[in-house]
């Protein structure tokens, strides 16, 4: 249990009971593969049904905040009604998207969407048992405790497998970008988690010992897991909240030239990490010293990342085109029916990709970019409510860091950084439901709401 001077407020001691425990528990299920946990699959019609050791984790957070709203009532939701109508307005439309398909698509796999639906919808709940879990400050000290922890074992385990120790999810892959236990984008969204913690607690000014113990921690395992993810999208989550971080304290009037500096510095080299790994001259100048060995040379049925996601990204935007007001419904830019009309041109236009790369029924790809999947599943009307969702969660976490006082900062911070880390992870991701990326999205939009409850309660007294 951490010191109460850490957080000078004349908070209760229940603030860190059984409601605080909750989501922190909860925290190394969320954040891991489902390769890795155990789970029960049964037969429906035509599809089935997977439920897995982190959906019980996301049903106990949910029943959890059920339970403290009946037992506490439900005020810390009032100030953030705008993010639970926006949010539930996007989830909403997800599951309606599973429906009108059967209007006009012969052969739209709707059982199968319609798990799929159901389960990203279910992860969406965590936001409003966050908020009625946490009603203090002080009681988000242990989910970000646990986040940075959690962070450090995926670290070292991912450092595990880049020495070749360890097998990953493709073998035993050593010198190569890491998914440690969780995904190559999951792992990069929990590091960059982990490393806006530390940037925030760098530029507020560390109060405790505490503090920069986490600060400490959370800034080694979040750097050193994002390059070894060598994420581009996770290096553009945390420049986002880098210059978040750099905004508010600015704004706040917390912000120095050294720890602003120290700040870009700290972003600047975990980007030029994952540049190195990515472009390989770091994995070439450990084997120049004589350790590891030369990997396999690439043959005709490799896919380069890039060139793969241009392919993608290309029939995406065909997609879109041709049904631009509400898409192709949830999931359905992996059906054949829609993506089978530009293959022909894809061809034309990357004559040098080996068919592996392009989508097909045994392979469908998607299109591996969140807010691209959202025009093409969702349309106009589901891109408008998720950038909605987006300014919403960022004006509300604004203000709410804007004007927290000294001793709420950090928890403050959280939930907005976060929200900023899975939008930039997101641009190397679909809308895959179930996912680690999921739980940090809506973790991030649950603390965002409660810090707007605990400003509104701190105005009221």
């Amino acid at each position: 249990m951490l010191a109460a001077s850490a957080w000078p407020l004349p908070l209760p001691r229940a603030t860190l009971g059984w409601q605080a425990a909750v989501p922190a528990l909860a925290v190394p299920i969320l954040f891991l593969h489902v390769n890795y946990q155990p789970k029960v699959t049964f037969g429906l019609s035509s599809t089935s049904v997977g439920i897995e050791l982190s959906d019980l984790a996301v049903l106990t957070v949910v029943v959890a905040g059920a339970f403290a709203g009946l037992r506490n009532g439900w005020e810390p939701l009032r100030a953030g009604r705008w993010l639970w109508l926006t949010g539930g307005a996007f989830l909403a439309l997800v599951v309606v998207a599973t429906l009108h398909p059967l209007l006009w698509q012969d052969h739209y796999r709707f059982l199968k969407h319609l798990v799929t639906a159901a389960k990203f919808a279910e992860y969406g709940c965590l936001a409003p048992a966050i908020a009625l879990l946490l009603r203090a400050p002080r009681a988000a000290l242990p989910l970000l405790w646990a986040v940075t922890l959690w962070s450090a074992a995926a670290t070292g385990w991912g450092i595990l497998q880049f020495a070749g120790l360890v097998n990953e999810l493709e073998g035993r892959r050593p010198l190569q970008r890491e998914p440690s236990f969780l995904g190559i984008h999951d792992f990069a969204g929990l590091s960059g988690a982990a490393l806006a913690l530390a940037l925030a607690v760098l530029v507020l000014r560390p109060s405790s010992r505490s503090d920069r113990v986490l600060a400490w921690a959370a800034g080694s395992a979040g750097a050193i897991g994002l390059v070894l993810t060598s994420a581009a999208a996770g290096a553009i989550g945390v420049a986002l909240a880098g210059a978040a971080v750099l905004s508010l304290a600015a704004a706040r009037r917390d912000l120095d030239a050294v720890r602003g500096v120290a700040v870009v510095a700290l972003v600047g080299t975990a980007a030029l990490g994952v540049f190195l790994m990515r472009s390989g001259d770091v994995p070439r100048a450990i084997r120049a010293v004589g350790i590891g060995s030369e990997p396999i040379p690439r043959t005709g049925a490799d896919v380069e990342s890039y060139a793969h996601r241009s392919l993608l990204a290309y029939i995406g935007v065909r997609i879109f085109a041709a049904h631009p007001l509400v898409g192709v419904g949830w999931q359905g830019s992996e059906e054949l029916a829609n993506y089978g009309p530009y293959l022909a041109d894809a061809h034309r236009r990357y004559p040098q990709e080996p068919p592996l790369a392009f989508p097909a029924p045994e392979h469908a790809w998607g299109v591996q970019n969140a807010y691209l999947q959202t025009l093409t599943d969702l349309g106009l009307v589901g891109f408008a409510l998720l950038v909605g969702l987006v300014i919403v969660a960022v004006r509300i976490g604004g203000r709410a860091a804007l004007h927290a006082p000294p001793g709420t900062v950090m928890p403050t911070f959280a939930g907005l950084l976060w929200v900023l880390m899975a939008a930039g992870v997101w641009n190397g991701l679909g809308l895959v439901a179930g996912i680690p990326l999921d739980a940090l999205t809506w973790l991030g939009i649950g603390l965002i709401g409660a810090a707007a409850a605990w400003r509104a309660d701190a105005a009221a007294r």
